[in-house]
């Protein structure tokens, strides 16, 4: 049966519950950014739980790892939790089920005894009516021999314990809930509300996406120099729409818009060039002077020309791609004289005997430029004059571009003009011809 559940009913409770084994995969973060979401649309809690209980699993260093992982996205968690400190209260619930003859010792663990094979019905805030046949249903492990609690009975004592009242999951988990149910009864507790997410899928759309597909953990995106805002706004989008043809939306507009009832049941396909575009749109929304911060921040100081911010703001998608053109060598020619061999200079059916001619005519019009005045307009307005004048433009344009930068394929020389100042454009103008 489907009903309506009014968040300002209760008090929401949500939780993320990674476990330390060392890599933070997107489908991950993006269960974390909807548990997360939906408590700060609610004014609710949102909890951290570390489910260290699998210790063979456990990569050292990976608490830190995830806690960096949700600090960098800015999901701030309200409440900080490590099962593995928690025992004690695993062993209370543990106990009240071998009271109640839900419970038997076996080989040192303990299990959980299922009474009455039955069919199983619940109801998913995404999904809707669910339900699975009695062959979902078999005894399982509590509490392992070394003292440890399962998964399938830490996380519901820890959910009971915490008053999570969502449960944000992926879809993995449906095949279990028989058992979560089970032990909610057992225990006569009502269970939490369920909200399980679409799967993310590889870019071809027809598998799940893993680390063989080329999943990456969280934070390569940042050591790659995408924007913290673009992943919440990207992982979001990738299972739930507002409606309406907008895609760029801050982490605070996000919580504004959204609803449970808007999450699709279907799988959303990762896409790098989605992703790229997003980013960019994202650095759009930035400040001059915080742009800048980033791209110098892969320049070497003697790189760090203010006037080359827009040339580079222009042909990237993520801050991490300034170091790419640095190694490719796509900004040297900004600061070393490049290598211009005459024949370049000479545009398509033209000569070289006029290629000079119209070289020349450039230096005596950007000699009559004021220092002061050599913008890249006046430089354009100077040099149009005379392209104008040209069978083809790209007469005067061509050679210009090739003796200021040596490259087939670079920013207008208008442009680089400005960048290189009147006395370097115009020394490199001469040496060409």
């Amino acid at each position: 049966m489907c009903y309506y559940v009014s968040m300002s009913d209760i008090k929401v409770v949500t939780r993320f519950a990674p476990s330390p084994t060392g890599f933070m995969h997107v489908g991950g973060v993006r269960t974390a950014l909807y548990a997360w979401l939906l408590a700060r649309k609610n004014q609710g809690t949102f909890i951290l739980r570390i489910e260290d209980t699998d210790k063979e699993r456990e990569v050292e260093g990976s608490i830190e790892h995830i806690k960096e992982s949700l600090k960098w996205l800015g999901l701030n968690w309200d409440d900080f939790c490590i099962q593995s400190e928690r025992l004690d209260i695993y062993k209370k619930y543990a106990d009240r089920l071998l009271e109640k003859g839900f419970a038997y010792s076996d080989g040192g663990a303990l299990r959980f005894k299922i009474i009455e094979k039955k069919r199983t019905q619940w109801h998913d805030l995404v999904w809707g009516d669910l339900s699975a046949g009695e062959e979902a249903l078999e005894d399982f492990i509590l509490i392992k021999s070394d003292g440890y609690p399962t998964y399938n009975f830490a996380h519901i004592v820890d959910d009971i314990e915490m008053g999570v009242t969502h449960v944000v999951r992926g879809q993995e988990f449906i095949s279990s809930t028989p058992k979560f149910l089970s032990v909610y009864e057992a225990l006569g507790i009502t269970p939490p509300f369920f909200v399980t997410t679409p799967p993310i899928l590889g870019e071809k759309g027809t598998k799940k996406l893993s680390k063989r597909d080329g999943a990456k953990d969280i934070l390569d995106y940042k050591k790659e120099g995408y924007l913290p805002e673009t992943m919440i706004n990207y992982l979001a989008f990738l299972g739930f729409n507002p409606g309406g043809e907008r895609e760029v939306y801050t982490p605070e507009e996000l919580i504004k818009v959204f609803d449970l009832s808007k999450i699709q049941r279907s799988g959303a396909k990762w896409s790098d060039d989605k992703l790229n575009w997003m980013n960019k749109e994202h650095m759009k929304l930035l400040p001059l002077k915080e742009i800048e911060k980033n791209i110098f921040e892969f320049l070497s100081e003697d790189m760090r020309n203010p006037k080359l911010v827009p040339i580079i703001f222009e042909r990237i998608s993520k801050w991490g791609e300034v170091k790419d053109m640095v190694e490719r060598g796509e900004l040297d020619f900004f600061f070393n004289l490049p290598s211009v061999p005459k024949e370049k200079l000479v545009y398509k059916n033209s000569t070289p005997e006029k290629t000079t001619s119209n070289l020349k005519l450039a230096v005596q019009a950007l000699q009559n430029i004021d220092e002061d005045n050599f913008t890249a307009e006046n430089v354009k307005s100077a040099l149009m004059l005379i392209a104008e004048t040209l069978p083809k433009r790209g007469e005067l344009l061509h050679p210009v571009r090739y003796a200021l930068s040596g490259l087939d394929n670079s920013p207008d020389p208008f442009i680089i003009a400005y960048i290189l100042g009147k006395n370097e454009t115009l020394s490199r103008l001469q040496k060409a011809f």
